[in-house]
């Protein structure tokens, strides 16, 4: 991948704890079938040029709040650091098409251990080599599921497909991204009790 600390799909990225059949398990727990990963792929024709559209809402909403923001504050200044915004943003943008893409294959599960690793202190800043705060507090993990996924319904509506498939897209969406939240929390959680 091109984008800076993107490397979903390299070797980068260490193999993932749970297993195909483990995330196989999740998928049955949430309720995820193939309807749904056929209708996040529908989504992805939809979203793919709105992206950067989704990204400003996205940001908007983490900017208009302090505690969110705190996240990406320098230690030093307390000022958010532009760059790594911006970095994180285009991982952001990439993140929205591969979740749209509903390819759960062992590269994917993989990297969603390393976006669980890069939120919290084990691997937070490494990425981008700054000096922001040093972990992400896990609340935020679950709580931005809604925001994250109640926001895209009106990119998901605009190209006026019948309400009963925005639904659809929309459900796939916060199932999937539960899905990811919760395979994000590894490092949060004591060992043992995953």
């Amino acid at each position: 991948m091109s984008i800076a600390g993107y490397t979903y799909g390299t070797p980068a990225v260490p193999r993932a704890q749970m297993t195909l059949e483990q995330l196989d398990t999740l998928k049955r727990t949430v309720l995820f079938t193939e309807e749904d990963a056929a209708w996040l792929r529908k989504s992805r024709d939809i979203l793919a040029p709105q992206v950067e559209q989704i990204l400003d809402v996205w940001y908007g909403f983490v900017g208009s709040n302090p505690h969110l923001l705190e996240s990406f504050k320098s230690r030093k200044d307390g000022k958010p650091v532009a760059a790594y915004l911006e970095a994180v943003r285009k991982r952001f943008g990439q993140w929205i098409l591969d979740t749209a893409a509903a390819n759960y294959d062992q590269a994917w599960l993989d990297y969603q251990e390393e976006i669980g690793r890069r939120h919290h202190r084990t691997k937070k800043n490494q990425t981008d080599g700054v000096d922001a705060a040093e972990h992400i507090p896990f609340r935020y993990l679950i709580a931005l599921v809604y925001p994250i996924t109640y926001t895209l319904v009106p990119f998901l509506a605009k190209d006026g497909a019948p309400a009963e498939d925005v639904q659809k897209m929309h459900q796939a969406w916060l199932k999937s991204v539960l899905m990811q939240v919760i395979l994000w929390s590894r490092p949060y959680v004591r060992e043992g009790d995953y």
